[in-house]
């Protein structure tokens, strides 16, 4: 017991400053930070950026969906987020005869905007460190799964006090240095978001898969939304008399633009990073787990591009699936890069070594042994699962035919299920995926980890191709009229059907075979890594910690800073217009920007004018949409990427390469109003200058 409360005493008291501009803050915690922050420039207080007493910077952002932020910048609900975070619900109200991918899209009054059925933005009503009450009761003799059942005990009691529903909160308690700290967060959650403005996906996605995560960076990644209320400004399911929703806070925008040196700010919700883990976790990610998913995500971009080229309604239907694969196969391309071009695992092994001749006599003695032990059991089977997922999980007729079996069981209607499914499918791609990824699960991995009904169906059409061209052949799922006429009556035909044979096939060996491992080692590497948290804590007592992205709102300062990639390269951190100019390309999609954009830069007066900017916040994913603040604590831009060289950020960040990717909000307002016509959208806004 006495070790936690040391434990405790040392994640409250940090030394300072940190290192570089690295780290991703709690709010809640921010007067630990204010100094450094006001140091390096900033000008507000710790109450400015976090309060539950008063409105602060935390009332004007929110979680946007599931995996983005956004911010408010009027008193009227109006929001901003990334065009990447907004782009599938762009997508479903799209067609040939409308489309808003291609054209983009403004309303151009409140009864245009667009209701998204499943969309909500949540706000953070307060985070509170709840470590006593979840460990209460807890004492070193107790097993480990004693210690689970008192913390997931406890921190139900904690989250049926702080939920709502009526008044739309909702809790969550979150676990921070792998449960050696835990805080509540409690949300409010709003259920009525409307589309509100969007710009072509020339403009909005400019570069695609070429540009994405690279410098310079010429995207406006960016949509408009409105968050709406009921009429006592509370959330409310959509109706048409919901009013648009009063925050408590909403940024000013700042027009005075970006300088290298100055100091920024982002306050947003990254998702997920693993800073502190082991070197064998990390080599296991860049050397192996890596390089294997670009390969399978290599080849259904490839099948989809194909197609997409061909057709114009393919390209709309596969055009938020294609960016979705895209987007991780990318970033996966720079992360193993970076590690090897860092020396991670090796640089891990060496403080290893230290912490290992530290740890002699101690409680933490033999810990890293253990884990590299853990993993090495793991692995093989986390191999096997990571193929499935990138596999037979990525075949869409495959997905489609278990959720159908799903809904017939519960006896749900089947209706927006196979709407959804057949609006955006096209077969031949599906069929050629299918072949690529099944044979490269049988190339690629050992026959051990292959569940036995693929080898004996293997083995029975000799081909991929061959047992493809039969499933497909003899599939109820690839027939609109008929999945519709399905109930549940025709479950045991469901069930027999090749496609659902297949899934069901895997989704078994997958249970039977590999989750267990997957799960005891799992389990067990969260208890030692638990363990290994304290003792970096207690080893490195002069190191500022900061825990690991979980989703949950963060603050990352820094400044304007450009790079250099590599020998005789500086990277400026700010692009422009001109930029854009010089890499329009008709001929290819991802280049060929609207006409009206030519015109503007025709006229002249606009060569200079600023599209994005870099700066050294520590950022990931989630903090697409974010906000980047200046001194002030003005709106300046919109996080959106990082750039290749340092997405590597996410296991080791490097001050002289991670860098974030932001859309200077400067194009934002130039676009809504020189592209868009909707100017009157800045009526609603405020201004600093």
């Amino acid at each position: 017991m006495k070790r936690r409360f040391l434990l405790l005493a040392i994640l409250s008291t940090f030394a300072f400053p940190a290192f570089a501009d690295e780290g991703m803050w709690l709010p809640a915690l921010i007067s630990q930070r204010i100094g450094d922050m006001q140091a390096k420039g900033f000008k507000l207080t710790a109450d400015d950026v976090y309060s539950v007493n008063q409105a602060s910077l935390k009332d004007a952002v929110v979680l946007f969906g599931s995996g983005c932020t956004g911010e408010l910048v009027s008193d009227e609900g109006l929001l901003l987020t990334n065009h990447h975070c907004g782009y599938s619900y762009i997508q479903r109200h799209s067609s040939v005869e409308h489309d808003y991918l291609k054209d983009g899209f403004w309303a151009m009054k409140r009864e245009e905007e667009l209701p998204n059925k499943g969309l909500t933005v949540s706000f953070l009503e307060r985070m509170d460190d709840v470590t006593s009450l979840v460990l209460k009761g807890f004492d070193s003799s107790m097993t480990e799964q004693q210690r689970d059942s008192l913390v997931k005990e406890n921190s139900g009691k904690l989250v049926e006090a702080s939920t709502d529903e009526s008044k739309g909160l909702k809790a969550s308690v979150e676990a921070l240095f792998y449960g050696n700290q835990y805080f509540l967060f409690v949300f409010k959650v709003f259920r009525d978001v409307r589309l509100v403005g969007a710009p072509p996906s020339s403009i909005g996605k400019f570069g695609g898969d070429t540009d994405n995560w690279m410098w310079p960076r010429h995207t406006g990644d960016f949509s408009i939304f409105r968050v709406y209320a009921d009429k006592d400004n509370n959330p409310a399911d959509y109706s048409p008399d919901n009013v648009p929703y009063h925050p408590k806070k909403f940024f000013t925008i700042s027009r005075a633009g970006v300088r290298e040196g100055d100091f920024t700010f982002v306050y947003g919700c990254p998702g997920s990073t693993q800073e502190y883990v082991m070197s064998e976790q990390v080599r296991y990610i860049a050397e192996v787990s890596d390089p294997q998913k670009i390969a399978l995500r290599t080849a259904r971009l490839d099948i989809q591009k194909e197609y997409m080229g061909r057709d114009p309604a393919v390209r709309i239907q596969y055009s938020s699936k294609n960016a979705s694969v895209s987007n991780a196969w990318k970033k996966w391309q720079g992360e193993a890069r970076g590690v090897a071009k860092m020396n991670t695992v090796k640089a891990k092994q060496a403080y290893e070594a230290r912490f290992r001749e530290w740890a002699r006599g101690t409680r933490y003695e033999g810990v890293v042994e253990r884990l590299g032990e853990l993993y090495a059991l793991r692995n093989p089977s986390y191999l096997a699962y990571e193929y499935y997922n990138e596999t037979i999980r990525a075949v869409e007729i495959l997905q489609f035919a278990s959720a159908v079996k799903t809904r017939l069981k519960s006896g749900t209607s089947l209706d927006d299920l196979v709407d959804s499914f057949f609006k955006d499918y096209y077969q031949p791609i599906d069929e050629e995926s299918f072949a690529a990824l099944l044979s490269a699960f049988d190339k690629n991995l050992p026959d051990s980890s292959k569940p036995l009904y693929f080898k004996e169906k293997l083995a029975e059409y000799g081909t991929v191709e061959a047992w493809r061209d039969d499933l497909f052949a003899h599939t109820v799922f690839t027939d609109r009229d008929k999945v519709l006429s399905l109930t549940g009556e025709d479950l045991d035909r469901v069930a027999a059907d090749p496609a659902c044979l297949l899934y069901d096939a895997f989704q078994e060996w997958y249970n039977r075979d590999l989750n267990p491992v997957i799960r005891e080692t799992s389990d067990a590497i969260r208890v030692a890594n638990r363990a290994y948290m304290q003792g970096q804590m207690e080893f490195e007592t002069e190191k500022d910690f900061y825990p690991d992205a979980n989703l949950t709102l963060r603050v990352a300062y820094g400044h304007v800073e450009g790079y250099s990639p590599s020998d005789g390269i500086y990277y400026h951190p700010v692009s422009t217009l001109k930029g854009i100019i010089e890499k329009d390309n008709p001929e290819i999609f991802d280049y060929n920007i609207p006409q009206v954009l030519r015109d503007i830069y025709a006229e002249g007066g606009y060569e200079d004018q600023p599209v994005c900017f870099l700066a050294t916040n520590h950022t990931s994913g989630g903090n697409s949409g974010s906000p980047v603040i200046n001194a002030e604590g003005h709106l300046i831009g919109i996080n959106f990427d990082r750039v290749w060289e340092g997405t590597m950020s996410d296991l080791v960040f490097d001050p002289d390469f991670c860098r974030n990717i932001s859309l200077d909000i400067r194009y934002l307002l130039f676009v809504v109003d020189k592209i868009g016509g909707a100017s009157y959208l800045f009526n609603e806004m405020k201004f600093a200058d």
